[in-house]
């Protein structure tokens, strides 16, 4: 469907007069009341170290912190993650994370772009109808587009300006969720930077990808339901509708009265086929991030999600919607390609709603390359880790859906449009390709530089700066880059700031002078990110 002027509106939102004084954190004494523990402790006591240390923050009035995430280590150490509004607005770039000791002594503070997140004015010159419609002007692949503009103060370089951050929503050519963000100076109009809002994963594929196995369900009345009891994600039939309808509550349930679900083949009559992979995969990404980080979900709440397959019409990709919750995956083109439902994809999808829930990292620049690294890095330990007959793990992103391969991490290059080494023009490539860095940095630090073949595949892995690289294992590698994105990365880390978080997470991890934080340090050198 392509998009027309007719099928499109702007839901103008208002000019924002909000104003919020700066909330001073202290910590009281006294026999009133038990005095805050735990997680609560940790949020009082980085609050009142913001406070104490407002110029290291560039904390001022009108300023206000969000708590967004709280890590709590085994020594006791604490990180929490604040959001940050001014007046009542957000600051993009301003989010920051305070890092202190058990006792809540201030030890370190990690912060984005944003130092000072004041602005002459909230008042804009520009209306929201106004900036509505360049907005959908900006996005002609978007149709039944609605525009919502936000006033917010974008300071992702550095400098605070007052800005509308407008989401475009609607549907791609294949009934798929489509949409874009337009950031534009709302006094000047002039764009600031325009992204994606939608994170995909293309593919295609020639089989089932999860053979025999066993799937969690839930005994009802008549039967059973694909309801995971233990990890509390539900998998639905779309029907095929438009997915830019889908809701939570949207689509059917899976139901089976004997418990024996699909039957294994591509380009299934059956529906529930594609549901069995889908159903089994989000599982395995939920085990993932359990049993390997103690992470209970995506959100880190316990909370399940709703995982739908058989959306759009012949849609050949997979995508994590944030508002939704949800899971979403297509059919394929129906005449090569299958159900998008293998277990990297999933996985990567997934990811995203882990990163969305941590670091934030913009899906723009090198940030957004940084994203879409992190959730094909996650996306492949799932592999890995589900240790499937069916489908090995390996370096090889969507090899089964999109065979031989969508992208691989020991040159990324080969597909013809990532980057292998970092350049000052790595930010300016598709966040797909941009991405590249990243994997070639997991792979040298996981598995080394040369030829080498795991699990049936061969391997040859350059370097950027000619170097042999000695690879310490993707689980280590695995764990220092999860530290690093929810502790130390901010929505606009780039690569270089990527290189400060994972050395930093490997200094936690396994000390400083250890064989791990060089390896890191090595394998950074070696994509050219210094």
């Amino acid at each position: 469907m392509s998009p027309t002027s007719s099928s499109r509106r702007y839901l103008a939102a208002g000019a924002i007069a909000a104003t919020a004084a700066l909330v001073a954190a202290t910590v009281t004494t006294g026999t009133a009341s038990a005095a805050p523990t735990g997680r609560d402790a940790a949020i009082a006591q980085a609050r009142a170290n913001v406070a104490r240390n407002a110029a290291v923050f560039g904390f001022a009035d009108g300023q206000d912190l969000l708590v967004k995430d709280v890590v709590l280590d085994a020594d006791g150490t604490q990180h929490v993650r604040f959001d940050r509004t001014y007046l009542g607005l957000p600051v993009v770039g301003g989010d920051l994370v305070v890092h202190q000791d058990a006792r809540g002594r201030l030890k370190d503070s990690t912060r984005a772009a944003a130092h000072d997140a004041a602005v002459r004015t909230i008042v804009p010159k520009v209306s929201a109808q106004h900036t509505a419609g360049r907005a959908l002007e900006a996005a002609p692949g978007v149709g039944n587009a609605t525009s919502s503009p936000e006033l917010v103060v974008w300071a992702a370089d550095g400098t605070p300006r007052l800005a509308w951050r407008t989401t475009v929503a609607g549907t791609g050519d294949h009934g798929q969720p489509a949409g874009r963000v337009v950031v534009s100076d709302a006094n000047t109009g002039e764009q600031i930077e325009a992204y994606d809002s939608e994170h995909q994963a293309s593919g295609t594929g020639h089989s089932e990808y999860t053979g025999d196995i066993t799937i969690d369900t839930t005994t009802q009345t008549g039967g059973f339901a694909l309801k995971d009891p233990v990890r509390g994600h539900i998998t639905k039939d779309a029907n095929n509708v438009s997915a830019s309808s889908l809701n939570a509550n949207s689509g059917t349930l899976f139901t089976d009265t004997d418990n024996v679900w699909g039957d294994g083949r591509k380009f299934s009559t059956d529906r529930s086929t594609a549901a069995v992979d889908a159903h089994a995969n989000t599982s395995w990404t939920y085990d993932y991030y359990k049993n390997t980080f103690n992470r209970s979900g995506i959100k880190n709440d316990g909370k399940g999600a709703t995982v739908f397959v058989h959306v759009g019409t012949k849609w050949d990709n997979a995508q994590w919607s944030d508002s939704c919750f949800c899971m979403m995956t297509g059919d394929g083109d129906g005449v090569t390609d299958p159900e998008q439902v293998d277990l990297d994809t999933m996985g990567h999808e997934m990811t995203h709603g882990v990163t969305s829930a941590t670091a934030n990292l913009r899906y723009s620049g090198e940030s957004g390359g940084l994203n879409e690294a992190t959730s094909d890095i996650f996306g492949t330990m799932v592999e890995f880790y589900a240790n499937n007959a069916v489908d090995k793990g390996d370096y090889l992103f969507s090899d089964q859906s999109t065979p031989p391969w969508l992208r691989r991490f020991d040159k990324p290059s080969l597909d013809g449009k990532s980057a292998d080494c970092w350049s000052r023009k790595v930010g300016q490539l598709d966040v797909h390709n941009s991405s590249g860095v990243g994997n070639h940095w997991f792979y040298l630090a996981s598995e080394g530089s040369g030829a080498k073949t795991i699990n049936g595949v061969s391997y040859n892995s350059p370097t950027c700066n000619s170097s042999t690289v000695t690879g310490i294992g993707n689980q280590k590698v695995a764990n220092i880059w999860y530290r690093a994105l929810t502790v130390y990365m901010t929505s606009t880390t780039d690569y270089k700031g990527a290189r400060v978080a994972s050395l930093n997470a490997a200094k936690d991890l396994y000390g400083l002078n250890s064989t791990e934080y060089k390896a890191v340090a090595a394998a950074w050198s070696a994509v050219s990110v210094a």
